[in-house]
């Protein structure tokens, strides 16, 4: 049985609707988790469930994902995304630990990096993502988020599409789960939860998007200013982080720590989720009291 949860509604740029589960003692040091792109909060339940007992864990939908609204004006650039995480991080008791995987990763790496004078975070995990990532991967990703844009016409569908996305993944066997991923619309298919922008772009374009997000000049810049613990974890199987990858956000941040997860690609937590957490607990613990603002 998971912890208990309180979902709540948080506000990012210009005061954007994000929604949240809030679990844990205000009183201990603050973890923020954010989600990769396509993704929701739901990614991150059973870290959530991990953590809640010893940290003070807030757990977010990014702008227009799951939960969040959708930005009106189609902006799902990484300054949106990296203001997000910046604003979320300033409200919280104490300087947070950022947990972030692949756009959550950057999102928080810009929210820190570029503002080197700011206690914005007492520490940075980032989830199999770092400035170098290869284009075969994101160019798969890329071609699931845009290839069912006129939705499914059942759940089957659905986990026939994401099984085909994650062979290495069981199918499973009560689609139910799915609907947390998903929206119905008044015909009755079912489509992902993120606003369709995301991946067009505020001018119909999907390389709109991807140029603001896959800047890596501007994210060495950020990470060369990290000086707060860091954690890169990467999935041993993924196709967007190569271990050279990881190689070079450890040159450009010498003192962080790395650990390597066996079995796992690019989906991390979700792959191989209690190796995944013992990493995170183990270095979670090993922190300094955080930082007073």
């Amino acid at each position: 049985m998971g912890v208990t949860a309180k979902t709540v509604e948080l506000h990012g740029t210009r005061g954007l609707r994000l929604a949240a589960d809030v679990a844990g003692d205000p009183t201990r040091p603050s973890v923020l988790l954010l989600h990769g792109g396509g993704q929701t909060r739901h990614a991150w339940r059973r870290t959530l469930d991990a953590l809640a007992g010893e940290w003070y864990v807030h757990n977010v939908d990014l702008r227009g994902h799951g939960e969040s609204a959708w930005d009106p004006e189609g902006d799902y650039t990484m300054d949106a995304f990296a203001q997000d995480a910046r604003l979320l991080a300033d409200a919280m008791p104490t300087p947070p630990v950022m947990i972030g995987a692949s756009l959550g990763g950057l999102s928080s790496l810009l929210a820190i990096g570029e503002a080197p004078q700011r206690c914005v975070a007492s520490a940075l995990v980032l989830v199999d993502v770092a400035p170098r990532i290869e284009a075969d991967g994101v160019n798969r990703i890329g071609a699931f988020m845009t290839g069912n844009l006129d939705g499914f016409a059942s759940l089957e569908e659905v986990a026939d599409v994401i099984a085909a996305y994650n062979p290495h993944r069981p199918r499973p066997r009560d689609l139910s789960g799915l609907r947390k991923n998903l929206r119905q619309r008044a015909d009755g298919r079912w489509v992902w939860h993120w606003d369709p922008r995301f991946v067009s772009g505020r001018f119909g374009s999907p390389d709109e998007t991807r140029s603001s997000i896959l800047n890596p000049n501007r994210l060495q810049d950020a990470a060369r200013h990290l000086t707060l613990p860091t954690l890169l974890v990467r999935g041993r199987m993924s196709d967007l982080l190569s271990e050279e990858g990881a190689r070079e956000l450890l040159d450009l941040v010498p003192h962080a720590r790395y650990a390597d997860v066996a079995g796992a690609g690019h989906m991390v937590a979700g792959d191989r989720n209690d190796i995944f957490n013992n990493a995170i607990v183990d270095f979670l613990r090993s922190l300094p009291p955080p930082p007073v603002r």
